[in-house]
């Protein structure tokens, strides 16, 4: 209202009180002003969180504590955790906890409506100095040593710097995987992969790659969700071709996935790619963040606003991520004509976090290259957790088809 008493004149204020002419075109101006403020106010609110969920797309994010420990038995070797979809799924798995560190799970025992109880795999010294909250994982093995492999420490030259990776030598070493983690974690998430790998004859790199919390970060210190991440796979492939390598398998979990597709098309060694290997795959960025805007219940003009900022160079750089996202360039359904190398997607259909659709999607534009392995129950990344023997079956047979393997 100050505003207001300073924009009128003493003879506009007059005619306004008695309801002139003059006055009533006063008060509608007033009343304009006034919806002008509100709704600058609003849109400034508004653009504020759109650029917040924009900026939380590229953004690495600390692991979530997303479970709570609710009893350790220390005798009878098991621990309560509150029930989640997460906790209460069939397999091994792990858990990150405040003061026992990585904690191995086995099979439920028991549950209920609000916990579970399953079979404790590792041995907790001190059970009361375990904190209540805890990350639940399916990476099971968190150090390279738990498999029993040889292999050794090497440091990958990438653009950004020295990124450090996991080699795993087998057979003759003129076939390689490059396996590459997803989002919001480590390269221990891939080491599920390699005795499957190993047992072929193949040799795995279990590389980092910018901005992950191992490699160097990148200039920004943001995702840029495969755009920029593949130039770090294709260094690690560059490596593995220095040592030997004639035919180079890329594999990749989740935002992993995307990596190593875009690493498919960029790449100038890609005739060198012979086969790509994907669990629980983004294949289209749009189809996923739609999802979760869906499911945090966010207006779809806002996920779409967001996207958009991503996507052009200067609000990009407003949401601090340095480089546009090109959402297109990224949807490789769009893009499946570009693909050569044969292709196995591994994809459970109740995945929760990256729907599987676009791997349907991209199986029937390209079923003379894409196997599609879905599977139920097994959640985003633990299809080995949930049916280690299945999935890794599907691996096995799928590589020995297309001429990999001893």
């Amino acid at each position: 209202m100050k505003h207001l008493r300073r924009a009128a004149s003493p003879a506009v204020a007059s005619r306004s009180d008695v309801g002139g002419p003059r006055g009533t075109r006063g008060a509608a101006l007033a009343s304009t002003i006034g919806l002008s403020v509100l709704f600058a106010g609003a849109a400034a609110t508004l653009a504020v969180r759109i650029a917040g969920v924009a900026r939380s797309i590229v953004t690495p994010a600390p692991r979530s504590a997303d479970t709570e420990i609710l009893g350790i038995d220390r005798a009878a070797q098991t621990i309560t955790l509150s029930r989640t979809l997460d906790t209460s799924l069939p397999g091994r798995y792990g858990i990150f906890t405040n003061g026992a560190g990585y904690v191995k799970l086995g099979a439920v025992l028991a549950q209920d409506d609000a916990t579970v109880t399953r079979k404790l795999l590792s041995h907790i010294d001190e059970p009361t100095r375990v904190g209540p909250h805890a990350s639940f994982s399916g990476w099971y093995f968190d150090e390279p040593d738990q498999l029993h492999l040889p292999f050794h420490e090497e440091l990958i030259d990438t653009p950004v710097g020295l990124a450090p990776a996991w080699a795993f030598d087998a057979g003759r070493g003129d076939t390689w995987a490059v396996l590459v983690h997803g989002r919001g974690t480590t390269r221990s998430e891939t080491l599920r992969a390699v005795p499957v790998l190993h047992a072929l004859g193949i040799s795995s790199l279990v590389v980092s790659y910018r901005n992950d919390g191992e490699a160097p970060d990148s200039r920004t210190g943001r995702y840029g969700l495969g755009v920029t991440e593949w130039r770090d796979v294709d260094a690690a492939i560059s490596w593995t071709r220095a040592r030997g390598a004639e035919r180079v398998l890329l594999m990749g979990w989740s935002m992993g996935g995307a990596v190593a597709l875009q690493t498919a098309v960029r790449s100038e060694q890609r005739e060198r790619i012979a086969g790509i290997l994907l669990e629980s795959p983004v294949v289209d960025w749009r189809l996923v963040l739609d999802f979760h805007r869906r499911g945090l219940g966010v207006p779809a003009f806002a996920s779409h606003a967001a996207i958009g900022m991503l996507e052009r160079e200067w609000t990009a750089r407003v949401v601090r991520g340095g480089v546009r996202i090109p959402f297109d360039e990224l949807d490789m359904v769009a893009r499946a004509d570009e693909l050569t190398a044969p292709i196995l997607i591994l994809h459970s259909d109740d995945d929760g976090f990256v729907p599987s659709d676009a791997s349907h999607a991209l199986a029937s534009a390209r079923p003379d290259i894409v196997q599609l392995e879905t599977f139920a129950v097994a959640r985003h990344t633990k299809l080995w957790n949930y049916d280690e023997t299945r999935w890794t079956t599907a691996i096995r047979d799928w590589l020995i088809s297309h001429g990999f393997g001893r």
